[in-house]
């Protein structure tokens, strides 16, 4: 399996590495293009200085590769770079205008827009609030172009005790969008429920 990731500059850098961890715990191959906003994000959140594959994959650095920023002539900006899904995580407003309008700056918005043309899964992880009219008019129109719009706003009903089951809840969602298994806690479980009852 292979899943492209793309990282822009909207706060949210723990939703993005955690979630290319997980796919190299799956043994997914992963190509990542990382903005210049996304590389910033990473520094000014995790303290990253640079993309170490081995870091961002809890040691499985031969399971990912890093794309050029503003190489929109990579692989991933084919039609024939075939995967099974390109997660944005996290994706700023003004990565989805530029994605829902077609503009193509860098990799991230050239891989994004190659994977509607080409019908493949789309998510748009968005994590900016409160939203405009103008935010909202870009995602319908994402959305219609075959894309899914999974906002990053982690549920409580698992409980949370750290913040790191809430970014796992939200990861999760995204695996699940991109057929990933994996073994987080998200969902709603019915004996649970009714234990607390």
């Amino acid at each position: 399996m292979r899943i492209v990731i793309g990282i822009t500059g909207a706060s949210g850098a723990p939703y993005a590495v955690r979630t290319i961890e997980c796919l190299a715990a799956a043994e997914v191959e992963i190509h990542l293009a990382c903005s210049a906003h996304g590389r910033r994000l990473l520094f000014d959140e995790l303290g990253m200085k640079r993309l170490d594959p081995d870091e961002l994959t809890g040691g499985r650095g031969e399971l990912l590769t890093i794309h050029p920023e503003n190489d929109v002539g990579a692989a991933l900006g084919s039609g024939s770079f075939l995967h099974d899904g390109m997660i944005v995580v996290p994706c700023s407003a003004n990565s989805l205008a530029k994605i829902a309008a077609g503009i193509t700056d860098n990799l991230v918005q050239r891989a994004a827009s190659v994977t509607l043309k080409e019908r493949r899964r789309l998510v748009i992880a968005h994590r900016e609030s409160p939203l405009s009219m103008i935010d909202l008019e870009n995602m319908r129109r994402v959305t219609e172009a075959g894309a899914i719009v999974a906002p990053l706003a982690p549920g409580f009903y698992l409980m949370p005790k750290r913040i790191e089951d809430l970014v796992d809840f939200m990861v999760g969602k995204l695996l699940d969008l991109v057929n990933v298994p994996h073994a987080l806690k998200t969902r709603w479980d019915e004996h649970l429920a009714s234990e607390r009852s």
